[in-house]
C-alpha cells in the first residue's frame, strides 16, 4: 500500500510540473489516502503485536 501512494505522488509532483493541475490534484489526494491508511494498519497491528505476543 505504501509502494502505492509512493506511486502516486511521483505521479501526482509529474502531472503538476507539466501543467495538469486536475490530475495532479486527484493523485495527490490518493496518496494521501492510501498513505494514512497505511499508517493506521501498521499502527493497529503493531499495537495488536505488543498485546499477542504478551499472551503467546
Amino acid at each position: 500500500m505504501l509502494k502505492w501512494a509512493i506511486i502516486f505522488a511521483i505521479v501526482a509532483v509529474i502531472a503538476g510540473a507539466l501543467g495538469f493541475g486536475g490530475i495532479a490534484g486527484a493523485a495527490a489526494g490518493i496518496a494521501k489516502i492510501l498513505f494514512f491508511l497505511f499508517v493506521v494498519i501498521c499502527v493497529l497491528f503493531l499495537i495488536l503485536g505488543f498485546t499477542i505476543a504478551k499472551k503467546v
